[in-house]
């Protein structure tokens, strides 16, 4: 999938030595076929990193997309120069009278605060509020996804009895969903947080459905019943040693901080296990979730309305066996 960038975008040289399908504004506009409009809310510090990241996954499949990289304006980005979000970056404000096909917001380093207290929330649930009638599928990363949880379903998060952090084995509850399609039964993804989930809030909601977790780090990946919310717990996005620098940045601040489980070989390597199914996530969210389900007439998305259980009786029985299955394999 060809992901439409301007060619000054520091991201385009990195993606292009890395034989990444992207595809200038100008060529792009000489096709007939309409791309994918994604906005990404690149909530992170290093803001070059995480787009690189992002349009790595995203650039990977025979679709086109056209990326709108947002940023909060309620917030002062210390890590990322002023020029380059200028230049590349849109505000709420500018982009608000928009639709889009779909929409990833970020983690941020923000987990230890109550989400009343970042700085940028107020405006974060207004773009919340803005995409269940502007957006037609939402992908939340990390923090994202706490916060997302938070907001529409009153989930709240907890402090974990230690920072979750290395590459965790996670478990495959659901493998007919769409977007664990082509997923090996147990599959590995990076997770960086000092924050969780529980379960029991998660299947008290009949909205939402876990599909894959880890004994270690708890739920990785869960859906409401239309997947046009996807909530990602962990970094299915990291580079080969993103958790590396984070490690070494906190042994440089003096941080009491653990060496990341099942990362480094014998020789302190970083071990890659996660690509594949990273891609895979991102593919099967672009395609089966967008792609296949968005009207082409972006102007008629429709705004998001909460699965009835009682419309499908069969989907509940599901949910309850995969639910039972869990639970079982904790034990």
């Amino acid at each position: 999938m060809p992901v439409r960038i301007p060619n000054t975008l520091p991201a385009s040289k990195i993606l292009q030595e890395e034989n990444i399908f992207i595809m200038d504004l100008n060529r792009a506009e000489h096709q007939d076929i309409r791309p994918l409009s994604i906005c990404i809310l690149n909530l992170m510090p290093n803001k070059s990193v995480t787009e690189t990241q992002l349009l790595r996954l995203l650039g990977n499949t025979p679709l086109q997309i056209d990326i709108t990289l947002l940023i909060m304006t309620s917030h002062q980005s210390k890590n990322t120069a002023q020029e380059h979000l200028d230049v590349f970056y849109s505000t709420f404000e500018q982009i608000k009278d928009r639709k889009f096909d779909g929409l990833i917001i970020t983690g941020a380093p923000v987990e230890k605060l109550a989400f009343e207290d970042v700085d940028y929330w107020q405006e974060l649930k207004e773009i919340f509020d803005w995409s269940e009638k502007n957006v037609f599928s939402k992908l939340y990363i990390c923090w994202a996804a706490q916060a997302a949880l938070y907001h529409y379903y009153g989930i709240n998060k907890q402090a974990a009895e230690k920072k979750v952090f290395g590459v965790f084995a996670h478990k495959l509850f659901a493998p007919k969903h769409c977007l664990v399609r082509g997923f090996d039964d147990i599959f590995y993804a990076p997770h960086s947080r000092h924050t969780v989930i529980c379960e029991k809030d998660v299947y008290a909601v009949k909205d939402l459905e876990v599909l894959a977790a880890s004994k270690e780090a708890g739920i990785f990946l869960l859906a409401d019943q239309e997947s046009r919310r996807i909530f990602v717990t962990g970094h299915a996005e990291y580079d080969p040693y993103t958790l590396d620098a984070e490690y070494k940045r906190d042994l440089d601040r003096g941080l009491n901080v653990e060496v990341p489980l099942h990362y480094y070989d014998r020789k302190g390597l970083p071990q890659v296990r996660w690509r594949s199914h990273a891609t895979l996530l991102f593919s099967n969210w672009l395609n089966y979730s967008i792609y296949q389900e968005t009207p082409y007439d972006l102007r008629s998305i429709k705004e998001f309305s909460l699965w009835d259980p009682g419309i499908d009786s069969e989907q509940e029985r599901l949910k309850g066996m995969r639910k039972e299955g869990m639970q079982r394999w904790r034990k």
